[in-house]
């Protein structure tokens, strides 16, 4: 099997329903800045000392395949995959037992006192990013505003998982010197 097809060599792409789209258009910047996402969790893992986080950030990847599918499908009848509330609460639940384990868990702090919090705190951007291209697509397609949900309390649950992980804490300091 090749993996190139030469049917985007003119600047298309194939949606997941087979519709073929411009590969800049903003459907494609948000299951794309998606895909980005993955596969920065996956290296951010890597450094994760914590066998229970790992497999979590795993298993949030696999259900990112899910949001991008659900994102690069027009034709929403042809989707088997879904995101319910009931990927958020557990979200909110991760959100909450990781920030339990945060001591100080106000203010500003400098992101990446160690590998694995940095990973994540670039994580978290990617998944902010993701967010705004998603709700830019929202403006102008039909987009389920659960997944707007889902990934706003997913980068809310990076930043914890990033918060856990921070080796020493390095508050920011605003002062004009």
């Amino acid at each position: 099997m090749n993996i190139y097809t030469k049917t985007g060599d003119k600047g298309k792409t194939s949606l997941f329903d087979n519709k073929r789209v411009s590969k800049d258009s903003i459907r494609v910047e948000s299951y794309g800045t998606v895909d980005e996402l993955v596969a920065f969790l996956g290296l951010a893992k890597n450094y994760v000392d914590d066998e229970e986080m790992y497999d979590l950030i795993t298993e949030i990847q696999n259900k990112l395949f899910t949001v991008a599918a659900i994102l690069a499908t027009e034709d929403t009848t042809k989707l088997p995959y879904s995101i319910e509330e009931k990927d958020i609460r557990f979200l909110e639940e991760k959100i909450d037992e990781y920030m339990a384990k945060v001591s100080k868990p106000t203010g500003f702090i400098i992101p990446g006192s160690g590998k694995s919090s940095a990973y994540l705190h670039v994580s978290r951007t990617i998944c902010r990013r993701a967010e705004r291209r998603i709700i830019t697509l929202s403006n102008s397609a039909d987009i389920n505003p659960i997944v707007i949900k889902y990934i706003n309390r997913l980068a809310d649950l990076i930043y914890a998982l990033a918060r856990a992980s921070e080796e020493r804490e390095e508050k920011v300091n605003f002062s004009n010197k």
